[in-house]
């Protein structure tokens, strides 16, 4: 039965192997197509639909996507886009003490921070960005999308 859920061939789904939370210029990569990232972000957001890697967002996320897309690409892109992100991956409410706990990090930027603080509440084991430096000392490391990609492999 190794392999199927009754043995006869259907497979059995695989649980993730462990969480990540997409920090929002990963998210942004994939919507706008920016290059040399939207591949392999693109890619990892597969690997989460796949549910391969359960994938998390923070809520202030979505706000902020929606307005960088309105911005960029009108109210319809917008609403696409937040449409399709809410389909797939786990937004993390943060409530007061999470704000809190994320003015206590090191950490120069306070989004990147709120970012750490969602990745803490849903025990992430990393925060996926493309900027590794704006995370550096935080209590969730960060990895590329590429870098959880090859951990999937």
């Amino acid at each position: 039965m190794s392999g199927t859920a009754s043995g006869v061939g259907v497979p059995t789904p695989r649980a993730p192997r462990f969480a990540v939370l997409i920090d929002t210029n990963v998210m942004l990569d994939v919507i706008f197509s920016r290059e040399p990232w939207g591949a392999e972000a693109a890619q990892l957001l597969d690997a989460v639909a796949a549910g391969r890697v359960e994938g998390h967002v923070a809520s202030h996320t979505i706000t902020t996507l929606y307005y960088l897309v309105e911005r960029g690409r009108g109210r319809g892109s917008a609403r696409t886009a937040v449409a399709d992100v809410l389909s797939f991956l786990n937004v993390v409410p943060l409530g007061a003490d999470d704000f809190l706990r994320a003015l206590s990090f090191d950490l120069r930027d306070y989004e990147d921070a709120s970012q750490v603080a969602a990745a803490l509440r849903v025990g992430a084991a990393y925060v996926v960005t493309r900027n590794p430096k704006d995370f550096k000392g935080a209590a969730v490391p960060p990895r590329s999308a590429g870098e959880v990609l090859a951990l999937l492999a």
